[in-house]
């Protein structure tokens, strides 16, 4: 099963994400953590993900890039992938990342974790709705996470946007 879970910046979408997660996939559990710990504030985030999780029976793994060249001991019940805009932000502007051929690289690797598990649920970003110009790379990049969450929702058995707090529904089911 693939969940996808979206939302804004403190929406709430992480605990939204393990508390699914955790009741999809009540066994063994993997946290695939992107982000990069450059600075203080992803360094308190990163913390503050890891006490939100913790007791919930998840193994980490610190995989900011590469995911379709990870090694994997064994399968898992369920994936936890925190988060998607982080991933494709390493991707593309990482010196080993996958540059150009980001989104590509990034589906490949959902669907390598994806054949070791049984429910994968991915978090991301709702960025969109400012209505702001950026400067070209970040709208390249905006587009490219745009991309990759369109592409995701299609595959998804559920999608779900994190609002205030609050977990709604937005496709239940693969033929919603």
């Amino acid at each position: 099963m693939l969940l996808l879970i979206t939302g804004g910046a403190a929406s709430g979408k992480s605990a939204h994400a393990e508390r699914l997660l955790c009741s999809a996939a009540p066994g063994d559990k993997l946290y695939l953590a992107t982000m990069e710990p450059f600075g203080e504030a992803a360094q308190n985030r990163i913390a503050r993900h890891r006490a939100l999780r913790a007791g919930k029976g998840f193994h980490t793994a610190e995989r900011p890039l590469g995911l379709e060249d990870m090694a994997f001991e064994k399968s898992y019940d369920g994936v936890l992938l925190e988060d998607l805009g982080n991933l494709l932000a390493n991707e593309m502007f990482a010196p080993n990342g996958a540059g150009d051929r980001a989104e590509a690289a990034i589906l490949r690797g959902i669907d390598h974790v994806r054949a070791h598990c049984d429910t994968l649920a991915i978090v991301t970003d709702e960025i969109f709705s400012d209505g702001l110009a950026y400067p070209a790379e970040t709208m390249r990049y905006m587009h490219l996470l745009a991309r990759l969450n369109a592409a995701l929702a299609r595959r998804a058995d559920a999608v779900y946007e994190s609002v205030c707090g609050i977990l709604l529904p937005i496709k239940e089911g693969k033929d919603t």
